[in-house]
């Protein structure tokens, strides 16, 4: 896969500066963490190479819902972000709304207690709440219209030092969470099961979900110890499966055949529901033409 990252020259820049996500890049909806770096020489705009980079462990906010299905009353989200209780008390949190097709706009963002909301939006509409026993920050949007239709994604700036005692301030952005204004309710999948084909030296595993709405999903898988597996893993686009507007998804793992009594988990993420499916026991052979 081709990672593509942007260079600005530029030594300042406010904090309505546009970011690049990975959807951008890729396709996905947010199913992956972003962070934008500021040093004084330039701005570095890339969904996670700079982790790599500097070598610092950034805490990534975990966002939820995945999506949101609505017609009218209110939307809430919840931004976690597992940091320590002095940490979080002193955080100040930025939200963003990214409209398909365009540039990340930020719509508010909270100093000392309060939202400031921008210029733009209008300000009765959004409630930012902070629990700090959990350690969230929930967004509410209220009286939802069609023009709210966007993902939306929580921010906080982190400073620390890299491994040349430098200072490093990055802009830590969450996974996202898709508001979808529609009259239509969400649904769970109707079907999702995995299938396992033998080929030589190799197992490759199917895991297959079917006629889910929205089409907003994330599909991962995880070993017997619940330690997700990134390698020889494909996961698919989302195909429209029926007229009714219902979406499938295909994922594939692939693995060799020394392994095949380990147990593996297909694990996905919907709006409607959660599910983990294993690998063991599956009586479902995919033919495939080679």
């Amino acid at each position: 896969m081709l990672l593509l990252a942007a260079l600005v020259a530029t030594a300042s820049w406010s904090c309505k500066s546009f970011f690049i996500p990975l959807s951008f890049l890729i396709g996905t909806h947010g199913c992956a963490n972003r962070r934008l770096l500021h040093t004084s020489e330039f701005q570095l705009m890339t969904p996670f190479l700079l982790s790599f980079l500097d070598g610092f462990a950034q805490v990534y906010p975990v966002q939820s819902p995945i999506s949101i299905t609505k017609s009218q009353r209110s939307a809430r989200m919840i931004c976690e972000i597992k940091i320590s209780e002095a940490m979080f008390e002193g955080l100040s949190i930025h939200w963003y709304q990214q409209k398909e097709g365009r540039a990340p706009e930020r719509i508010l963002y909270v100093s000392e207690g309060k939202p400031v909301v921008e210029t733009g939006f209008t300000a009765n509409r959004y409630m930012v709440e902070k629990v700090s026993s959990q350690k969230r920050f929930i967004l509410t949007i209220k009286d939802v219209i069609p023009d709210d239709a966007a993902t939306y994604y929580c921010a906080y700036w982190d400073t620390h030092h890299d491994r040349n005692s430098k200072i490093i301030t990055a802009k830590i952005f969450g996974s996202g969470t898709k508001l979808i204004v529609s009259s239509k309710g969400h649904s769970p999948p109707a079907n999702s099961e995995i299938l396992k084909k033998e080929h030589e030296n190799q197992i490759t595993y199917v895991c297959l979900v079917e006629k889910f709405y929205p089409e907003v999903i994330r599909v991962t898988w995880t070993d017997e110890n619940n330690e997700e597996v990134t390698d020889s893993v494909v996961k698919g686009d989302t195909w429209k499966a029926t007229e009714n507007e219902e979406y499938s998804i295909g994922s594939w793992l692939t693995v060799p055949v020394k392994n095949k009594d380990k147990k593996y988990y297909c694990k996905y993420e919907h709006e409607s529901q959660d599910r983990s499916l294993p690998t063991r026991g599956i009586y479902k052979i995919l033919r495939v033409i080679y």
